[in-house]
């Protein structure tokens, strides 16, 4: 199932504006049937689990998917708001069928989603996603309707988030406390607003918190991973030792120094994985990453001794490669951190507690850690289109793009890449020169509106 051919999923799970196709009632109903056949057999105890972030929407999109799953004869089970790694956590430790996450992550709160966790904790392949497609659209499900005993039942699971919280903390060396840290924590008025509080408490930090207070609206409004400039301006209005910002469903950190410097997911993998490359914990000696990371994190692995293996942009496609090449840590640049050790997919909190942990035994303060790695000039374009198309099918650019790269030569890269939800093509220059960058962007980015003017 390719992007074009895609009726429902695109590259992570079913997103858009809540109560708008495709995030309707009746399909995530339908969406919810689908799961529950996938997972039935002849045998009995079968269940669900369905959790979500803040959004006033997800209340009837998990009404409406327990609907559809209890339909089929299959129990479900409900943790109410939980981020995102949390559903991943409690769908494998509840020995569950599946998991279902509601939550459109860093979107704005009018959008909502639906993402699905096979019963290992792992994102469903886009083969699984084919057929609960295959299934809502062919109607091959209509004639099956459980009656009497045979319907599922819903119940809440209601100590879900205490779970979590002891699962986060055993990741954490038994050795260390956070008692000498004051924690400035941004949790986006999302998912992880009650368990990120306890779980850095708990382990005896000083915690000043931000984005605690969801209203069913306020969900990523001016405050957390998208807007890590608040945390760090809190940083240091109170002197806090380092600043945790995470996102709507919390499978995303972006941290700032003791000085209120931002440091993105680049530098927090090169502090991490020099760490795990140190006590030789690091599979193969490798990080996984996107294409989106910055040359410096390629440079400063290879200077460690390691190297770094580049997969599309996605967290999905970073956690494919590092299950099917033996891989045990990897992420995004926009702070996805995969610690395969401990969870099965990003987890703001637990990358938050591996940092912490180097910074104790390194008695080093962030700022410090932090120069593991130089960052490159980056300059992004997003040039908005009139219609979609391939960036090689427009004329003339090609041939610029070839001329762009020659320039360059082994001092940058140029990534190219057209939006999966929009009429947009992105560009991104990065290289040591940063004038001569943002002119080859602005060029490139000039050709493509110039083509499509005609």
């Amino acid at each position: 199932m390719t992007q074009s051919t895609r009726k429902l999923f695109g590259t992570d799970g079913v997103r858009g504006v809540a109560n708008i196709h495709p995030m309707t009632t009746e399909i995530a109903m339908q969406i919810g049937r689908a799961i529950a056949f996938l997972v039935k057999d002849r045998t009995k105890g079968h269940h669900i689990v369905i959790g979500k972030d803040t959004r006033l929407s997800g209340y009837m999109i998990e009404n409406a998917l327990a609907a559809g799953i209890c339909s089929m004869g299959v129990n479900v089970q409900i943790l109410g708001p939980m981020p995102t790694p949390g559903i991943a956590f409690i769908t494998t430790s509840m020995r569950a069928d599946a998991g279902v996450v509601i939550s459109a992550s860093h979107n704005p709160f009018q959008d909502n989603g639906i993402k699905i966790f096979s019963r290992d904790g792992f994102k469903l392949p886009d083969a699984k996603e084919a057929e609960i497609e295959e299934l809502i659209f062919s109607q091959k499900m209509e004639a099956l309707r459980p009656v009497a005993d045979e319907v599922g039942k819903a119940s809440r699971i209601e100590d879900s988030k205490g779970r979590y919280i002891v699962f986060l903390k055993n990741t954490f060396p038994r050795k260390y406390t956070l008692d000498d840290f004051h924690i400035v924590l941004d949790c986006a008025h999302g998912a992880t607003y009650k368990v990120a509080p306890h779980v850095f408490t708990e382990l005896g930090a000083r915690v000043t918190t931000i984005g605690v207070e969801p209203d069913g609206k306020n969900i990523n409004h001016k405050c957390g991973a998208l807007h890590p400039e608040i945390m760090a301006e809190k940083v240091k209005q109170v002197g806090a030792d380092i600043g945790l910002a995470l996102d709507g469903d919390g499978d995303r950190l972006i941290v700032c120094d003791e000085r209120g410097h931002v440091v993105d997911g680049d530098h927090i993998m090169a502090i991490c994985a020099k760490n795990l490359l140190k006590s030789r914990r690091l599979r193969k000696k490798t990080l996984v990453t996107t294409v989106m990371s910055n040359m410096g994190l390629e440079e400063a692995m290879r200077i460690m001794g390691g190297q770094m293996v580049r997969t599309q942009v996605g967290d999905r496609y970073v956690v494919e490669t590092m299950r099917s090449k033996g891989y045990n840590f990897g992420g995004e640049q926009s702070g996805h951190l995969v610690f395969l050790d401990h969870n099965t997919t990003g987890d703001g909190i637990l990358a938050a507690l591996q940092l912490l942990s180097v910074m104790i035994k390194k008695h080093k303060p962030l700022s410090e850690l932090a120069r593991v790695m130089t960052t490159y000039p980056q300059v992004l374009e997003n040039v908005r289109m009139s219609s979609k198309i391939l960036p090689e099918q427009i004329q003339g650019f090609p041939e610029a793009l070839t001329e762009a790269e020659n320039q360059l030569g082994n001092n940058g890269r140029i990534l190219v890449r057209p939006s999966g939800t929009e009429p947009v093509i992105r560009i991104m220059v990065e290289g040591e020169d940063e004038k001569e960058i943002s002119t080859i962007a602005l060029e490139l980015s000039d050709v493509i509106r110039h083509a499509d003017r005609y």
